[in-house]
């Protein structure tokens, strides 16, 4: 796009500006998106930025930049703020706030079971399982799990280990399975059990407890006592429950949200209540530009975060917002009921976000801490390395194989606030001698850096090998022939004793390895992007062999297809119980004909 110099006519782009509702999008002069936000009424919105000085260096900086606007008409609110959160997502504004996270919110999931397991589970939502969720966090959907299992002992088992059970396991013996595997709970009680379970995630515990003691007067005067004393004793610990984890001292449904602003790491923590218990905490940790508000730190995340999730009935907040009307309608509207957002100001509501601020200001002092320590590690490595300036990017590959089979090379990626997950890549060796250490980085190295010379891939500042003056050879020919120049390239060798601390750094600039003291921040730094790799490595490593083994073992069988083979595998859960299936087992499986199980069985014994 053509750069546009000429300041931009306010005046006369206001003049015709709708008052609709709607999205508008701010451009520099080359072209360059500044910034998205949505309005209720475009004009006033848009004008506000022209008619008056904001007194924030941040808002008045950008509007200098302004050289183009465009704007989308939306039929109401909630479009626009739709719009305006899929457009940050997509195009990350520079002076917008963007809360992406390539994490899903965990569920705890019921399959669709004739004896339901319960489970963690993060993703998207397929077939006939009920899901229940999202949850603030791992830890407390584990939590969670414990807690269901004591009350209601609903197995955790995968289908493949129930199916082949003979007697019962730990689970039904340390009292947290009721062991449907064997028989020793019907159908229909352990069905009641699962409707129970759902019922307290749902919020509906003390309609639970009510029930349940009707039910154990039922079962005491029907003469069933042992009965009446499980349920009695289920009435028990659900009271122990709640009272060990409710803080609101009601039945209630709210999210609470704090932030503690930084100039250049902002946190905000969200407590999450449902039905008067606390289901724990999660951080977000926004991307901004410098001397943002609180205000507007809130006001960006309930429009980002809710539109991921149903927002609860009501949420509080620790700063006032000046929109709050606007973002209740939208979010009410994607919820399909009534949402309210207050900041309390007495009272349990209060000591809940009191709880809240002093949860984020703590997130917020281990980040600082960990970033100062980060700071102090590049800083310690660019003096190590020698080098201009300190590294924002270092990326370390190494290669997994076992005598030679499968091999996997992986690359793992430290930025300045540690690792960057989202840029680790594995990579399948083929086309080498089995164990060819030095051809199998040779290519992986190849690989990469051949999307870092197309502009696909950001370029590090240091490259760092896994092995010896053999693999700093064969990656730096891999360089070569990648057209790359000018990289600081260190081969991680182990030293004569192989003990951590006595590591050598192996550069071509050197004659002679260069070791770091065992206590310099430096050396922690290598060696922990080192064992990433390594960790990377044969993860990669082990699943590529496992898949390989699988199959390579079944492909020759024949009439077995692909998808008998999947069929088989899910029914057994792998490779060792499928060795141990007898005929009628194998026969029993969808898509396995008798002949065919006796010609499966007969390849394995």
């Amino acid at each position: 796009m053509k750069p546009q110099t000429e300041s931009f006519d306010s005046r006369s782009f206001l003049s015709q500006l709708t008052t609709q509702p709607g999205v508008y999008r701010m451009y520099g002069g080359e072209g360059e998106l500044l910034y998205v936000g949505k309005a209720r009424n475009l004009k006033k919105r848009v004008g506000s930025y022209f008619l008056r000085a904001s007194g924030n260096p941040r808002i008045e900086s950008m509007v200098s930049q302004i050289r183009r606007i465009e704007v989308t008409v939306t039929r109401t609110e909630d479009e626009a703020l739709l719009l305006e959160n899929n457009l940050i997502k997509e195009q990350s504004p520079r002076y917008n706030i963007s809360y992406r996270d390539d994490k899903s919110y965990p569920y705890v999931r019921f399959t669709a079971h004739r004896f339901p397991r319960i489970a963690y589970y993060r993703g998207a939502k397929v077939g006939q399982d009920r899901y229940i969720g999202p949850f603030p966090s791992a830890s407390s959907v584990r939590d969670t799990l414990g807690t269901l299992q004591k009350l209601f002992r609903l197995r955790p088992c995968r289908d493949s280990f129930y199916n082949h059970r003979e007697r019962p396991c730990l689970q039904h013996q340390i009292k947290r399975c009721s062991a449907p595997c064997v028989g020793l709970v019907g159908e229909e009680e352990y069905a009641r059990d699962v409707a129970n379970a759902q019922r307290m995630l749902e919020g509906r515990a003390d309609e639970l407890a009510k029930d349940l003691g009707a039910e154990m007067e039922q079962a005491a005067e029907a003469l069933e006592f042992e009965r009446a004393a499980r349920l009695r004793d289920q009435i028990s610990a659900l009271q122990r429950v709640r009272e060990s984890r409710a803080l609101t001292g009601g039945a209630e449904d709210l999210d609470v949200i704090a932030v503690a602003p930084h100039a250049s790491s902002s946190c905000l923590a969200v407590v999450s209540v449902r039905d008067g218990v606390n289901l724990g905490h999660s951080s977000h940790f926004p991307r901004h530009p410098p001397q943002v508000e609180p205000e507007e730190l809130l006001e960006s995340f309930l429009s980002q975060h809710y539109l991921e999730q149903p927002a609860p009935p009501e949420i509080l907040v620790s700063h006032e917002l000046e929109d709050v009307e606007l973002l209740e309608a939208a979010l009410a509207q994607r919820a399909g009921r009534k949402v309210t957002i207050n900041r309390p100001q007495r009272g349990l509501k209060l000591r809940l976000l009191e709880m809240a601020q002093s949860t984020v200001q703590q997130a917020l002092t281990t980040r600082l801490t960990e970033m100062a320590s980060m700071d102090e590690r590049m800083l310690e490595l660019q003096r190590a390395l020698e080098l201009d300036k300190p590294p924002l990017r270092l990326e370390c590959f190494d290669i997994s194989h076992t005598q030679g089979e499968r091999a996997v090379a992986s690359c793992v990626v430290f930025n300045d606030q540690g690792p960057l997950k989202s840029a680790y890549r594995k990579f399948n060796i083929d086309g080498i001698t089995p164990g060819d250490d030095y051809a199998a980085i040779r290519q992986a190295v190849a690989r990469r850096f051949a999307r870092v010379k197309s502009g696909e891939v950001q370029r590090p500042d240091v490259l760092f090998i896994d092995g010896g003056q053999g693999q700093l050879n064969a990656a730096l020919e891999a360089l070569d022939e990648a057209g790359i120049e000018d990289l600081r390239i260190v081969a991680i060798a182990k030293g004569p004793t192989r003990r951590p601390g006595l590591e050598e750094l192996i550069m071509p600039e050197r004659e002679f390895p260069l070791r770091l003291p065992g206590d310099s921040p430096a050396l922690h730094l290598i060696q922990r992007i080192r064992d990433e790799a390594h960790r990377f490595a044969i993860t990669g490593h082990r699943g590529r062999r496992d898949k390989a083994r699988v199959s390579s073992g079944l492909e020759s069988i024949e009439g077995l297809g692909a998808t008998r083979r999947r069929a088989l595998l899910k029914s057994f859960g792998g490779l060792a119980q499928l060795k141990r299936a007898s005929i009628d087992d194998l026969a029993r499986v969808e898509g396995i004909s008798r002949t065919l199980a006796e010609r499966i069985y007969a390849y394995f014994h």
